[in-house]
């Protein structure tokens, strides 16, 4: 179901955007910049995309988890994919990142066709992703976790591990980069603990440093401040916004709406598996499409007194039926109205 149209005089960046910036405005600005004039429509076309999604369709038995006709993601920005739960968007991320693979379709990043990737290629090209429920190798020291996240190491080959002049200096320089960024996390006062001795939101911290152990171009969060202490809420949206100040483009997955439209340059709304809605995060509590997925689509109607008999109806029927009565109900053309009255 598409989205509603772009307001007449709106722009997904909100009024009195700058028509253009310079080279030293901040990413969060120029992200905003290059989504303003794109219409709030569902698998619309964006000025840079990094990912393009078509008609991915994944099913298990006769449950349809995702069926995306057209979706990009626009470079550099922070995109946040919302929906009910069910709604398909932790096994979108699978796809894309090559933890599953489809029934059918294609996406691509750069230009260049993910399909068929084990997920350590995908990661290879630049595009990593974290998981609802943290991956940290609790028998390891948080250091040893953020080293595993370095890509090409020189020593990981039998007879090479042999030698050690030949990976050595690169453990040096993995060692400094994974402390660098165990401090920027303030995570470094723990870098010898392991990594299972952690809180829930300092694992969450753990998973983000060790997937920028690759340098990606791409980071996809599943849910990052779920199971976070409030105290911690703000560091890790902090660091979300960090991302995109260098230059990386962030898809994450969220329920608190306080947090997308936080962060957020755009919302991707998913529910049954479909795209239903695109949008700046000011316009997406203005789709009813949207407010119906998450609400149900009478959640404001009040039932008629023919609604509610009906219903009533039917739920005596289906107690009938379990009971083993033969399924006799009242009529609901005999039923007493309201007050008494028929």
């Amino acid at each position: 179901m598409p989205a509603d149209p772009t307001p007449h005089g709106a722009t997904a960046a909100g009024a009195g955007a700058p028509a253009s910036l310079g080279k030293g405005a901040a990413p969060q600005r120029l992200a905003q910049a290059a989504l303003r004039d794109v219409p709030w429509e569902v698998g619309v076309a964006k000025p840079d995309a990094a990912i393009v999604v078509d008609d991915v369709t994944r099913t298990f038995g006769g449950l349809t988890a995702v069926a995306v006709d057209h979706l990009e993601i626009q470079r550099g920005g922070i995109t946040g994919l919302i929906g009910p739960n069910g709604a398909g968007k932790t096994t979108l991320f699978n796809l894309l990142t090559g933890f599953d693979q489809p029934d059918s379709g294609t996406w691509s990043f750069n230009g260049r066709p993910l399909g068929k990737l084990s997920p350590h290629r995908v990661s290879r090209l630049g595009v990593v992703r974290t998981f609802q429920l943290t991956k940290a190798l609790s028998r390891l020291t948080v250091l040893q976790n953020m080293l595993l996240g370095a890509q090409g190491q020189k020593g990981e080959g039998f007879f090479r591990a042999l030698v050690p002049g030949v990976w050595r200096s690169q453990e040096r320089e993995n060692t400094e980069k994974a402390l660098e960024l165990l401090r920027r996390f303030k995570l470094d006062a723990k870098k010898d603990d392991f990594a299972g001795t952690l809180s829930g939101g300092q694992r969450k911290l753990l998973e983000m440093a060790r997937a920028l152990m690759t340098d990606p171009e791409v980071v996809m969060l599943d849910e990052p401040m779920a199971g976070v202490n409030p105290a911690l809420t703000q560091s890790l949206l902090g660091h979300v916004k960090d991302l995109r100040e260098q230059g990386m483009t962030v898809i994450f997955v969220e329920h608190d709406m306080d947090v997308v439209r936080d962060i957020s340059d755009w919302v991707v709304v998913m529910a049954s598996g479909k795209v239903i809605a695109e949008g700046p995060p000011e316009s997406i509590s203005q789709n009813q499409a949207v407010v119906d997925a998450y609400l149900g689509a009478h959640h404001d109607a009040p039932l008629t007194v023919d609604e509610e008999d009906r219903v009533l109806a039917e739920a005596e029927r289906s107690i009938a039926q379990e009971e083993g009565t033969g399924g006799d109900v009242i009529d609901p053309e005999r039923r007493p109205r309201h007050g008494g009255q028929r």
